[in-house]
């Protein structure tokens, strides 16, 4: 894994090397083994290097093409590297080395922009071509590897993060987008293309883009939206699913197992992980080391979930016992590495099972991919059973969202709204959302002027297929955004963090176009999610082990703002300069802070959420 970033000037005007090397020196964690730079006239790029594939200096980048023409930084892994090396050429090449980077890059010299429908991994990637004046980029499938980018149609600045951005375009404005305000505080994340930043964009996953005097062109080269349910699959023989299912993933895993440095998983004791270190452990002769948080505190700890399935497949198993609340240490790394505001408190635990793995490995596999594929989270049981009510006539719901209303308990006006809602999408988004009901935080004219998160999911909905499932649009409105601008962003900064590379099966392609054409009868049966993806992990694991109910990175933060963390929040909330430039209602935010204290209602995602938009705005005077 590694940091990429680079700038063009295509007003003529020289590169100064000093930007590129700021920018490159806070990403250091993202590539601490190797860094370089390439200036040439107006176009420079620099690379810090997380050495994986090829340890020696064939692997450097940045990397000029055999034919010269072609320079690439590239942020990532392609798990089909020696399938296309020999596709290549083989042994009849005459190649510098065996990394994966300079697979890519000649492999863009043979197929060019065709290359993106034959490469399987993470990545983002760019390549200038030196003939052309033209720069390249491009983006994973799933959005595994973050691309931020600049352009006023003069200056063209890219990176792996957005902080760095702004030494390698000084003059960069960090105004907020009021777009991604209202996506943020709607959601908890920002999705692409927008950044925080008005001045910053992000590459969409499965996007690229090209560059050159006075024109950006952006095109998507993989469209899942368009994938169709298989309907016939419904009466398929579920040991033929689960055949070929078995077949794909473990045939996946073993692709990225492949590295020249020592590899591990994390283990949670879940469905996901446990799985894929079945998997792992089937394939690979030797134990495989595994990592797990443990807690002290009995409502939070799962780690004796992970160490029943670490002794059953018999691998090197490593668990950190910690407090909750030593957690807590880490909110300044937290607050350093995530450069953009960001709610997801699963982070923490994220960070700490990353610096625990780092002291062994360099590459971890995850279980990212698994809820958003076969039907994991609570949301697309909701998204099912709501279903039936978007094929009333619309008055005949509308009733029925009235009554649901009238009942005294909350949870049946939260219901009330979301049948209330339109549409499948529309109803999603609301139940996805962390500001629910909340008074609105930000000033009517933002309100005016953008779309809320419901506006997103219905436009997103529009191009899947028609006879799609609720639960199935659910899932892949996660997958496109939820998925992509919260989960994989966290795995990716708290892994980076301390350079850890982290790659996860379950978003290879074989496997994300299977599990999106299987249809919901084998993702979510009656009160059970993941029904075939269970089934699997019951050929590898005893389902007494690993049957439970299913629970994340258990973070109190509710009870940290109520405890530890209460004058924290309050010096913040009660302060003017932590709002100054960002167009929200101060007091309506401590109204709900005050909410919040008084036990009333739980409003900690909302609430911290606006915490870290403030700790941001602040750092950012």
């Amino acid at each position: 894994m590694c940091g990429i970033v680079g700038r063009i000037n295509f007003d003529g005007n020289s590169i100064e090397q000093n930007t590129l090397v700021s920018a490159s020196e806070l990403m250091h964690e993202r590539g601490p083994d190797d860094k370089g730079i390439w200036i040439e006239k107006n176009c420079g790029f620099a690379h810090t290097r997380l050495s994986i594939l090829d340890l020696s200096s064939a692997g450097s980048q940045p990397m000029i093409s055999s034919n010269s023409r072609y320079v690439i930084v590239f942020n990532g892994e392609i798990y089909n590297c020696l399938e296309l090396r020999e596709d290549l050429g083989g042994k009849n090449f005459n190649w510098k080395g065996h990394s994966d980077t300079e697979i890519l890059l000649e492999g863009w010299s043979r197929w060019g922009i065709d290359l993106l429908d034959k490469i399987d991994g993470m990545f983002a990637f760019a390549i200038w071509d030196r003939k052309l004046q033209k720069l390249t980029a491009a983006r994973d499938r799933m959005g595994e590897k973050p691309f931020y980018y600049h352009w006023d149609g003069k200056i063209f600045g890219f990176c792996s993060r957005p902080k760095p951005l702004f030494k390698v375009l000084p003059h960069l404005s960090s105004e907020y987008d009021d777009q991604a305000l209202r996506y943020y505080l709607e959601s908890g994340y920002v999705p692409a293309p927008y950044s925080i930043h008005k001045a910053v964009r992000k590459l969409p996953a499965a996007h690229y883009l090209e560059v050159s005097k006075n024109d950006l062109k952006i095109e998507s080269y993989w469209d899942p939206s368009k994938i169709e349910t298989k309907i016939s699959w419904v009466k398929r023989n579920q040991n033929d699913l689960l055949d070929e299912l078995d077949e794909i993933l473990l045939s996946t895993v073993k692709q990225r197992m492949i590295s020249d440095v020592p590899i591990g998983a994390f283990l949670s004791g879940g469905i996901d992980s446990s799985l894929i270190v079945a998997m792992m452990s089937k394939i690979n002769n030797d134990p495989i080391k595994t990592f797990t948080i443990g807690f002290k505190e009995k409502a939070y700890d799962e780690s004796q979930h992970a160490q029943k399935v670490a002794e059953h497949l018999v691998t090197d198993h490593y668990c950190e016992d910690l407090k909750v609340n030593d957690l807590l240490d880490l909110l300044p790394s937290f607050l350093h590495h995530y450069d953009e505001p960001f709610f997801d408190s699963a982070a923490f635990p994220t960070l700490a099972v990353s610096r625990l793995a780092s002291k062994h490995i360099k590459v971890n596999l995850t279980g990212d991919g698994g809820d958003e594929l076969f039907g994991g989270y609570h949301y697309y049981r909701i998204a099912k059973v709501l279903n039936p009510f978007f094929m009333l006539p619309n008055g005949l719901r509308n009733c029925v969202s009235l009554f649901s209303g009238l009942i005294p308990q909350h949870q049946f006006k939260l219901l009330s709204k979301a049948i209330g809602e339109s549409n499948a999408a529309r109803s999603f988004a609301f139940t996805r959302s962390i500001a629910k009901d909340f008074r609105q935080l930000l000033s009517k004219d933002v309100l005016n002027k953008t779309d809320s998160l419901a506006d997103l999911f219905e436009n997103t909905s529009e191009q899947f297929p028609s006879n799609l499932h609720a639960c199935e649009q659910a899932m892949r409105l996660d997958a496109t955004y939820t998925m992509n601008d919260d989960y994989l962003q966290k795995t990716d900064v708290a892994t980076m963090a301390y350079s850890l590379e982290a790659r996860a099966p379950m978003l290879g392609r074989k496997v994300v176009e299977w599990g999106m054409k299987l249809p919901t009868k084998w993702k979510i049966r009656g009160l059970t999610n993941k029904y075939l993806l269970r089934k699997l992990a019951y050929r590898y694991i005893p389902r007494q082990i690993i049957d439970r109910p299913k629970r994340g990175f258990g973070v109190p933060i509710d009870d940290w703002l109520r405890g530890p963390l209460s004058g924290w929040a309050f010096e913040r909330l009660n302060n003017s300069d932590y709002f100054k430039g960002i167009p929200i209602n101060q007091s309506a935010a401590k109204s709900l802070f005050q909410l919040h204290q008084s036990g009333r209602r739980e409003v900690h995602p909302l609430l911290w959420a606006i915490l870290m938009l403030l700790e941001f705005n602040k750092r950012l005077q």
